[in-house]
């Protein structure tokens, strides 16, 4: 499941959030301090965790 860093405008508060790309597509994400919904999506590294032994 992708994992999402935001930080919200209203109070400044960065967090992260495990979504599915259609849970991410069409809900309003809300800020777990405040409860606001005007929250920018940043930038985060991408890592893929398989099952296969290297």
């Amino acid at each position: 499941m992708p994992h999402y860093e935001y930080l919200c405008a209203a109070c400044r508060k960065k967090f992260s959030v495990n979504l599915t790309v259609t849970e991410h597509d069409k809900d309003k994400v809300k800020c777990p301090k405040c409860g606001s919904t005007k929250v920018e999506q940043q930038w985060a590294a991408f890592y893929a965790t398989t099952s296969k032994k290297s």
